[in-house]
């Protein structure tokens, strides 16, 4: 059954976009992430123009990141703390996303662009991702200790220090307000919560616990990807409620799978997992630029 949304300006049907707004509802509950590094791409790949799609994932992402963030605070692994810091960057960051992206759409290389930004830092990350994991893997199954979160120096020398109780962790607020600067330009630009970007950078750069960084990470990816929605649609117009309604509800759904399926896996293998993920998208998109460059490139 197809339905035509008009900001979109194309007909889908409908048990396509239940399937995708579930499929990235899952991941969302999993991974702490939004999904939008997967939901976006897959909405390319179905007609959906860059512009709008972009903009109406985030509502998704809202949506799927409330409904995961609800399991977290009963089980108190949220970091309120740090979450509020990271907005701080996450709504500057996403400002700034938003008027360059205006500017790309006005130039007409929004697909382009943002095709190269997922290829380039799904790459990166899924590939660093996967090495740490699997040799975490290896070690754990020689019996050899793994540490705690490696603390890096230059981050203890940082000043203005404070204390996160919840995560465990005494250090400055410069790298978790610049952490979340860069995911809210990314949340604007790539219509994603970040999270891909987010929950490494927690992990391993700020040394917060893994049972942890999830809930902190759906929580700050709400209020980042709720206001990078309401900038898309003053600024661009490029948000379509009724495709935005469908992938909601389906998303609300599978977060709360996603949730219970995280708690019964490890957290090495939640983040190679996540790293594979992220790594078969990436392939996908660069595919994509090789095979269809006429498409990509074409002047207008």
């Amino acid at each position: 059954m197809n339905v035509y949304f008009p900001i979109a300006e194309i007909s889908v049907n409908i048990f396509v976009l239940l399937g995708l707004g579930g499929i990235v509802g899952v991941l969302s509950g999993m991974f702490g992430v939004g999904g939008g590094f997967i939901l976006t791409p897959l909405l390319f790949f179905i007609g959906i123009p860059p512009a709008v799609a972009v903009a109406t994932g985030s509502n998704q992402i809202v949506a799927s990141s409330f409904s995961g963030v609800l399991a977290h605070f009963k089980r108190k692994t949220v970091d309120m703390k740090m979450g509020y810091i990271l907005l701080v960057g996450g709504i500057t960051g996403s400002l700034i996303g938003v008027q360059i992206f205006s500017y790309l759409k006005s130039i007409g290389q929004v697909e382009l662009f943002v095709t190269l930004t997922y290829v380039v830092f799904l790459g990166l990350i899924g590939a660093l991702m996967f090495i740490e994991s699997l040799s975490a893997i290896v070690k754990s199954r020689k019996a050899v200790k793994v540490g705690k979160a490696r603390h890096h120096t230059w981050i203890q020398g940082l000043p203005f220090k404070t204390r996160f109780r919840t995560s465990k962790l005494y250090i400055s607020v410069i790298p978790p307000v610049i952490v979340g600067f860069i995911v809210g330009v990314l949340s604007a630009i790539m219509g994603v919560g970040g999270g891909f970007i987010m929950v490494p950078a927690m992990i391993y750069v700020l040394g917060m616990p893994t049972k942890v960084v999830i809930g902190t990470s759906l929580f700050q990816i709400i209020f980042v990807a709720a206001f990078t929605t309401m900038m898309h649609a003053m600024e661009n117009q490029t948000v379509d409620l009724a495709l935005a309604l469908v992938l909601i509800v389906s998303g609300v759904i599978g977060a709360q799978i996603g949730t219970r399926l995280g708690l019964k896996l490890k957290a090495e293998q939640l983040r190679i997992l996540l790293a594979l993920l992220v790594l078969a998208v990436c392939f996908k998109l660069a595919f994509g630029l090789i095979i269809e460059p006429s498409e990509l490139f074409t002047a207008k």
